[in-house]
């Protein structure tokens, strides 16, 4: 739609329609069907004269879309020009409602709750407690960490764990086999073995 050659006065018989003229058209639900049942207490002129300013208003409805919709377009064009993308609109947007927030009486209130608050013998001995309760736990763990190293320590030189390390040693030569003396592993197709030759399966 042209919006230069768009009339947007609401009284001109055009309307905005431009050259998308209807009104030889009939708005929904307006005029019609002659055979409905009129509201009790309502005469037939008083219905028509109902449906003519319903015609009338919802024209007025479909007016001002297309004349919202040719300004979205035009705001569109004019946004694309000046090299606002929806993302930078969206970033100014989201800067702008920020600093309504922090300006507003809400937000310079709390700030000035919480400060008061940062002030106050109440918070200060519970965060000096914190402090103190941080400062001992750290020293805990620490405690705990080396006595987990000391015993992990004693077990790797306890017997049983020996054993088992042996144990776990000649299960990997077994299945790694000769690969840890920079010999190539042989698959089982390359493999001679005779038992393996005559499995039942």
């Amino acid at each position: 739609m042209d919006t230069a050659n768009q009339d947007i006065n609401l009284n001109s018989p055009n309307k905005g329609l431009g050259t998308n003229d209807l009104s030889d058209v009939p708005a929904e639900g307006a005029v019609g069907n002659a055979a409905r049942t009129l509201p009790p207490g309502m005469t037939e002129e008083e219905a028509e004269e109902l449906r003519t300013e319903l015609t009338k208003v919802e024209e007025e409805i479909h007016t001002l879309r297309q004349v919202l919709a040719a300004k979205e377009k035009h705001a569109t064009e004019l946004k694309r020009k000046l090299g606002l993308s929806p993302l930078t609109e969206f970033k100014q947007n989201l800067t702008k409602g920020w600093q309504d927030v922090q300006t507003s009486n809400a937000y310079l209130s709390a700030a000035a709750t919480f400060e008061d608050i940062a002030q106050s013998e109440a918070y200060k001995k519970t965060q000096e407690t914190l402090s103190v309760a941080g400062q001992k736990t750290t020293a805990a763990f620490s405690t705990m960490g080396t006595a987990i190293s000391r015993k992990l320590g004693d077990m790797r030189n306890s017997p049983t764990f020996k054993s088992f390390e042996d144990k776990v040693g000649n299960l990997k030569s077994k299945v790694v086999g000769g690969r840890a003396n920079g010999e190539e592993v042989q698959s089982p197709e390359q493999t001679n073995n005779p038992a393996q030759d005559n499995a039942p399966f």
